[in-house]
């Protein structure tokens, strides 16, 4: 076990850790949000999590022009401006001296550094939870297969503790990291994005036959897997593609299917993150269109659930 080596060795940077989820598995969770992650899906709902290192974000609206973290920076990468601050990225140290000071946290840092032992350390103060509620600790991000040294010492600890383990992930990782990781996942949440894949590409900037093959070799493992599909208007909600992930579904043996409607709400993060948004015109999905979907789904055998 690598337990015992992961004080200083082992590191990852976290953007966010959930208590009390009911959505990335059964019971009541910790979902812990790694940072970094190889796809760039046009839709990704946490944005604060697509590059791997740590970054120090500032938000206009929020400021209050104290200037405190012109002062707190021990780099001078901060400097007074005419509509606020400005960082300069090449002196910036990304400390986080500035978002700790900021009264107005219109300062943030994007990625806190843990060894497995001090995430554990917050994860098991809520062991009472996952043993009522049969829940449990969900890694997410992000891609948390991505830190495969760090996650196999996490999820290796957790399983000695009997405490439930799942991960969500896109599977675009070696197989390699799979067979490592495997014997202390009793979960999968397997994103299915596009089967067709050059579309898969042009949303996501990777192909997916890695992904499919993964799924396929998990799949023959007989393990617990749940398929799950960002449903995004005119990308992959046509009828006919939803049936094929049901029929794939059905020929690999896995049976329980979430649809994930697209929403908004990630707009606002692109917002306070500065970023590009390019589906902002998008339509939520409505409501019969979702059931219909999952009547599809249904037919080939799966079972269905909208959300979750």
């Amino acid at each position: 076990m690598l337990w015992e080596n992961t004080v200083t060795e082992i590191t990852a940077l976290i953007s966010n850790i959930q208590k009390y989820s009911i959505h990335d598995g059964p019971g009541i969770r910790t979902t812990v949000f790694f940072k970094g992650c190889p796809l760039l899906c046009a839709w990704c709902h946490n944005p604060e999590t697509q590059v791997f290192n740590a970054e120090i974000k500032w938000q206009g609206d929020k400021c209050i022009g104290c200037l405190s973290c012109v002062a707190a920076c021990p780099k001078q990468a901060i400097s007074a401006a005419a509509d606020g601050v400005a960082i300069d990225p090449e002196l910036c140290g990304v400390c986080g001296a500035c978002a700790n000071i900021c009264p107005s946290l219109a300062m943030e840092l994007l990625g806190k550094s843990y060894t497995p032992k001090q995430l554990y350390a917050e994860i098991i103060k809520d062991a009472l939870f996952y043993q009522q509620s049969g829940g449990g600790v969900t890694l997410s991000g992000g891609e948390p297969l991505s830190h495969d040294a760090f996650a196999l010492a996490l999820l290796q600890r957790l399983k000695a503790d009997g405490i439930h383990t799942a991960v969500d992930t896109a599977g675009f990782v070696p197989w390699r990291v799979f067979e490592q990781l495997d014997p202390y996942i009793d979960l999968y949440l397997y994103d299915i994005k596009h089967l067709d894949s050059d579309i898969h590409e042009q949303y996501t900037r990777v192909p997916n036959q890695p992904i499919l093959d993964n799924l396929q070799k998990l799949s023959q493992l007989a393990r617990e897997i749940w398929l799950r599909i960002p449903l995004i208007p005119g990308v992959n909600d046509d009828p006919g593609h939803i049936r094929r992930i049901g029929e794939l579904a059905r020929r690999l043996g896995l049976r329980e299917i979430y649809l994930l409607p697209y929403h908004r709400m990630a707009a606002a993060k692109y917002a306070r993150l500065q970023l590009p948004y390019t589906l902002g015109a998008l339509e939520e999905p409505q409501q019969q269109q979702l059931e219909e979907l999952a009547d599809i789904l249904s037919a080939t055998g799966a079972n269905a659930h909208i959300g979750g």
